[in-house]
């Protein structure tokens, strides 16, 4: 059964930090790329940040460039997304999807919320 498990979300004061996690199990998890969505309140989703496979390339949206990271431990099978320097207009529903050519699953939300 192929699971991709999303967590770490929840509320924070502006210029605080969490660490989300994405699990994968079921499906090769090393050969998928992993990114990170996400999708404010009324929005569009957008690219929050994504990780390639082998040789770990990764790509940020511009909004979190400099305060976001993601990394990968394949031995694992979990990908994170360290935030940083979070700001009121963080607040989203965050997904992360694995993919590989035309084969993709997706994790179920997680709310983060940037609030004081």
């Amino acid at each position: 059964q192929v699971q991709l498990v999303g967590s770490g979300g929840g509320l924070v004061q502006p210029g605080g930090s969490l660490r989300h996690s994405c699990a994968g199990s079921g499906f090769p998890f090393k050969d998928y790329a992993i990114i990170w969505y996400r999708q404010p309140p009324g929005k569009e989703r957008e690219l929050v940040a994504g990780i390639a496979t082998i040789d770990y390339i990764t790509n940020y949206g511009d909004s979190v460039k400099g305060r976001f990271a993601i990394s990968r431990d394949n031995a694992v099978n979990t990908v994170y997304l360290q935030m940083n320097s979070l700001k009121p207009e963080d607040t989203a529903m965050y997904y992360c999807n694995a993919k590989r050519r035309e084969s993709q699953y997706w994790g179920q939300g997680t709310q983060v919320t940037v609030s004081s």
